[in-house]
């Protein structure tokens, strides 16, 4: 259960993610996760509630509230959130849906961190099905660098074709070569006409 609240004229608490738990287990749910997110500046807040163990293939809407657990069961992933994703959570999910075969992210706000620094390879074993459409720059950077992430299994890429020149450095960056080799379906939205390099970057096109 995702419900998305928007404060205008009226000022009202919103509960914590402890309030919210309890309340389900009054009403006699005891296997319940919970995720709530407030942003007092805009008045506006997220809440995600779901049971134990999650038994469904797709999560929706994971923001940064999120609190970690195994999600086993689950094949595709939505992140939804006004503010940016670190790589730290990214790392987080990589290990708490290890059979992630589907992802989008939704987010055009800039990563703070400094992501060049940091020696970890994130490992997403099963994903081959990536949406960055409506992702910030920063975030293809994270997925299609393989000194990020290892992508072994991606076969299916939807990204802006002004960022994937940008960040491929018109495809001649050797960095972000080796996560697009494999890529056998590619929706480039925006492009009109192909560098000279495009189709030997993309080898299984």
């Amino acid at each position: 259960m995702h419900t998305h609240i928007i404060l205008t004229s009226i000022k009202i608490d919103l509960p914590s993610n402890e309030d919210i738990r309890n309340s389900f287990i009054k009403r006699g749910f005891q296997s319940v996760g919970t995720c709530a997110t407030k942003t007092p500046i805009n008045s506006k807040g997220d809440c995600h509630v779901y049971s134990l163990p999650y038994l469904f293939d797709d999560f929706l809407f994971l923001s940064n509230c999120f609190q970690g657990g195994q999600f086993n069961k689950v094949r595709m992933l939505m992140m939804l959130d006004r503010y940016p994703f670190e790589e730290k959570l990214f790392k987080i999910i990589s290990e708490d849906f290890p059979f992630l075969q589907k992802l989008i992210i939704l987010n055009l706000k800039e990563q703070q961190n400094d992501q060049h620094r940091s020696p970890t390879l994130i490992r997403f074993n099963h994903l081959f099905k990536l949406n960055l459409i409506n992702a910030n720059k920063g975030y293809v950077k994270q997925f299609l660098s393989q000194r990020k992430t290892s992508l072994p299994c991606l076969t299916n890429l939807k990204i802006r074709y002004s960022t994937l020149t940008s960040v491929t450095n018109h495809f001649t960056n050797d960095k972000t070569r080796l996560n697009c080799t494999k890529i056998k379906s590619l929706y480039a939205c925006g492009v009109t006409v192909r560098s000279k390099n495009f189709d030997s970057y993309f080898p299984s096109l």
